[in-house]
């Protein structure tokens, strides 16, 4: 059981950050929004096992702040604390990014049973390059457009897209390394979310990385923000889940 935990999580994680593109037609567009709904938004997230078995929570969080030198960001965090008997998993997210949704930082923290992970990422716009670096020296670059994102920014990127009718290009994101994303719309779908039933617009998203490959699905309800309502993970155990708490 320890050493299926172990692959799990990270793959849940990874599929409540990660957005991108659209491979097909795209949900009715919506009226153009002139701001951010998601300004100072907080949401939490139930852990799912297969059988229903709550593992713990995930806490979403976006705010846009502003430098000692006037210059406006966003700042994004994405929390995900849970675990089974002799087995405990504490991830951190963090992303800072231009007003515009292009990446400046992303840190990404680790805690896996006794394996610990600490990572950061510079995004350097002039050089295209992402330069990731851990507190032990390490160091990697991987080059990127002008305007990068990582995996969290991306998909507030995306649910701004979406909120204004409109479907973002496909590109990379960066998650320590760079991950190709593919999403397909699927329609409308009732999903249970907080015990409440809703309307949402469901896709299915292809997720590469250098060395894996995932396939899931993520629920967006059709208001204004765009909120993520449901994350849906088939894995050979059951579907996994990440469920919006109301």
């Amino acid at each position: 059981m320890t050493h299926l935990v172990r692959i799990r999580f990270p793959v849940m994680v990874r599929c409540l950050s990660c957005a991108a593109a659209f491979a097909a037609e795209a949900p009715a567009p919506t009226p153009t929004l002139t701001g951010f709904p998601f300004t100072n938004e907080s949401l939490r997230y139930i852990v799912n096992w297969p059988s229903g078995l709550t593992l713990g929570e995930a806490i979403m969080t976006a705010a846009r702040s502003k430098a000692a030198n006037g210059t406006e960001h966003w700042d994004f965090k994405l929390a995900l604390d849970a675990s089974v008997p002799g087995f405990g998993v504490s991830d951190s997210y963090r992303a800072a990014s231009s007003t515009e949704l292009c990446a400046m930082a992303f840190e990404k923290e680790l805690a896996h049973g006794s394996r610990k992970t600490h990572e950061f990422v510079d995004f350097d716009s002039h050089a295209l390059v992402a330069r990731r670096h851990t507190p032990g020296g390490g160091q990697s670059e991987v080059s990127t457009s002008s305007c990068a994102r990582d995996a969290l920014t991306f998909l507030y990127y995306t649910r701004r897209e979406l909120g204004q009718g409109r479907i973002p290009p496909n590109e990379d994101v960066v998650f320590g390394a760079q991950y190709q994303v593919q999403m397909q719309y699927k329609g409308a779908q009732s999903v249970k979310a907080g015990r409440q039933s809703t309307e949402a617009d469901c896709v299915q998203v292809l997720l590469k990385g250098p060395a894996s490959e995932t396939m899931f699905e993520m629920f967006f309800a059709r208001d204004a923000a765009r909120t993520p309502l449901l994350v849906r993970v088939p894995l050979a155990l059951g579907t996994f889940s990440l469920e919006l708490a109301r």
